[in-house]
């Protein structure tokens, strides 16, 4: 007995969404593997722990980069993985797969996921845009003739469009989310105070003090890393106001694309966004004040969605409920088959 399956394939994280069982598997994009035999040793959580702490013959490493599949064995093997540690494979037998994939996807990446589907075991695999699967999840009534607006700030891309009638009128897709402000904050670091931290110091830098908009927290962390006149380890004292500053420079090319994307909206459409406002999902929506900064920005009430990290994958189960309904503006593996 197949049994369907949403997946959110993100930068970051990977969630799974098995029809009838809700969200199954949310675990990081990473894989551990030996370099000299190619083995993988870890995948998931377990591989996570072991970013930056390896020694030279194993590598951690996230084959997703910027929204997209930068390393296609390494990803078929992390998604062979899920997909085996969420079935009961005496259960299951090639299910069709709903995956999103960021607005701005070429037809070479699209095809590239399409095929990592196939391969580990897909009867059908589609591919529905990131924007459109979170909006609803998120619950928006993207049916109807009426403007919404959706941003999925991920952990590569962030995604920005307008909806209507259940397609997506006007967006923009910009390879800017959650791992360009770790990279910020590194730079801004390295640059400033002469220390080299790595990627998950940066990571819970910017969960633990950063901020969008001035004036909403004022906390401050001591952080640990080596420094690059002595070489030896050191520690500083980073506060909110410095995260700021660090985060600046993707945090204004976000605000951008939505600029962008409200300026070629239609104007009816533009109407119903400020009626009904602009709804936040991913987890780089999490970064503190960052709907307070959009709504000055943008001058439209922007709201959180319920549980944004989990709104593409729930997004992804409604897909598959209304596949009869959205199949035909989909990309399939049928139609990628037939297209070559």
């Amino acid at each position: 007995m197949a049994t369907d399956m949403g997946v959110d394939l993100g930068t970051a994280t990977v969630l799974i969404y098995l029809k009838g069982k809700g969200i199954v598997l949310h675990e990081p994009s990473v894989v551990a593997i030996e370099q000299n035999t190619m083995q993988v040793l870890a995948v998931g959580e377990s591989a996570q722990r072991m970013l930056g702490r390896t020694p030279g013959n194993i590598v951690a490493t996230r084959p997703l980069r910027d929204g997209v599949i930068a390393d296609f064995d390494i990803t078929e093997i992390m998604l062979r993985h899920f997909i085996r540690k969420v079935c009961d494979r005496r259960h299951i037998f090639k299910p069709r797969i709903v995956v999103c994939i960021p607005g701005g996807t070429t037809s070479v990446e699209q095809k590239a996921v399409i095929d990592a589907l196939t391969r580990t075991g897909a009867r059908e695999a589609y591919l529905i845009e990131e924007p459109r699967a979170a909006a609803l999840g998120a619950g928006l009534e993207i049916f109807q003739p009426s403007g919404n607006m959706i941003i999925d700030v991920g952990g590569g891309t962030t995604d920005v469009a307008v909806m209507s009638l259940g397609e997506v009128v006007v967006s923009n897709s910009i390879r800017v989310g959650g791992d360009k402000f770790d990279a910020s904050i590194i730079r801004y670091i390295k640059n400033h105070h002469n220390l080299l931290i790595g990627e998950r110091t940066a990571e819970d830098l910017k969960i633990a003090v950063s901020s969008a908009y001035p004036g909403n927290r004022n906390v401050s962390k001591a952080i640990r890393g080596r420094d690059l006149v002595s070489g030896l380890p050191r520690s500083i004292e980073f506060s909110t106001p410095m995260l700021m500053e660090a985060i600046e420079e993707p945090l204004s090319q976000i605000i951008r694309c939505i600029r962008q994307v409200l300026e070629k909206t239609p104007p009816e459409l533009a109407g119903d966004i400020i009626s009904n406002g602009i709804f936040l999902t991913g987890g780089g929506a999490l970064l503190d004040g960052l709907s307070q900064r959009i709504t000055k920005e943008t001058e439209v009430p922007t709201f959180l969605a319920e549980d944004p990290v989990s709104c593409v994958a729930r997004g992804t189960g409604k897909t598959l409920e209304l596949l009869d309904q959205l199949s035909e503006s989909l990309i399939s593996s049928k139609k990628v088959a037939a297209a070559n």
